[in-house]
């Protein structure tokens, strides 16, 4: 959990940094951050989505991702839980409460970053790699807290969970995320909602991006079921 904490602990700062820093900081200053930000996930997307070995199974995924993200409409849940944070915390002081959470919360947790950092962490108390995660998301919650508000200090909740929870499952995880091709079509998975996500912040479409994290869990199933079909016809 140590690589956590350090996470955690780096998106508290950057929000606290952003948020100091971002009212001295010129409107098209802080929108062209955004934008660089925005640049950079869809370059990180690409590089991801690119990975798919099978791009049938990232379709199929992907597909079936959002037909289970539509029927929960987990974006909506997700916005509504910044909402009511905003009311809580934040006052209705500002509608970019929950649009900062979701796009953190997403951008933060949604990576092989993520992923190998917590099983390392977990498996081998290795947290190199979710340290070095932490400041690249401290200094994007710079960025984004200086243009989104608190809401991104939100986020660090998520991170808490999400990341605590893969790293303390990581025993029971690895024997299904040890095959290289499951690897290659969850980070793939992952790439596209990340490309969807620059496009978010880049205001080019406004892709319900949350609903697709059920393409997460549809990857690993559809590789070991086309696996399981092809052992068939050997």
């Amino acid at each position: 959990m140590v690589g956590t904490l350090i996470n955690v602990g780096t998106v508290v700062l950057g929000t606290l940094v952003g948020r100091a820093i971002g009212q001295r900081l010129p409107e098209r200053v802080r929108e062209s951050v955004m934008h660089a930000v925005g640049l950079l996930t869809l370059v990180l997307g690409v590089e991801m989505a690119l990975k798919t070995r099978n791009p049938l199974i990232l379709l199929g995924s992907l597909a079936l991702g959002a037909l289970t993200g539509e029927a929960l409409q987990i974006e909506r849940r997700i916005d509504g839980l910044g909402a009511l944070a905003e009311r809580w915390l934040a006052g209705g002081e500002t509608g970019e409460f929950a649009r900062g959470f979701v796009t953190t919360s997403i951008l933060f947790c949604v990576g092989p970053m993520t992923l190998l950092g917590c099983l390392n962490d977990g498996l081998r108390g290795d947290y190199r790699l979710l340290a070095t995660k932490a400041l690249l998301d401290g200094i994007s919650a710079v960025a984004f807290a200086s243009a989104l508000g608190w809401g991104v200090l939100l986020s660090a909740v998520t991170v808490l969970l999400i990341q605590g929870s893969l790293t303390l499952g990581a025993r029971a995880l690895e024997p299904f995320l040890r095959s290289e091709a499951i690897q290659a079509e969850v980070f793939a998975a992952g790439g596209v909602m990340m490309l969807a996500l620059g496009l978010r912040l880049l205001e080019l479409k406004q892709i319900r991006v949350a609903n697709f994290l059920p393409a997460l869990l549809w990857a690993p199933a559809l590789v070991m079921l086309t696996a399981k079909i092809a052992s068939l016809f050997r």
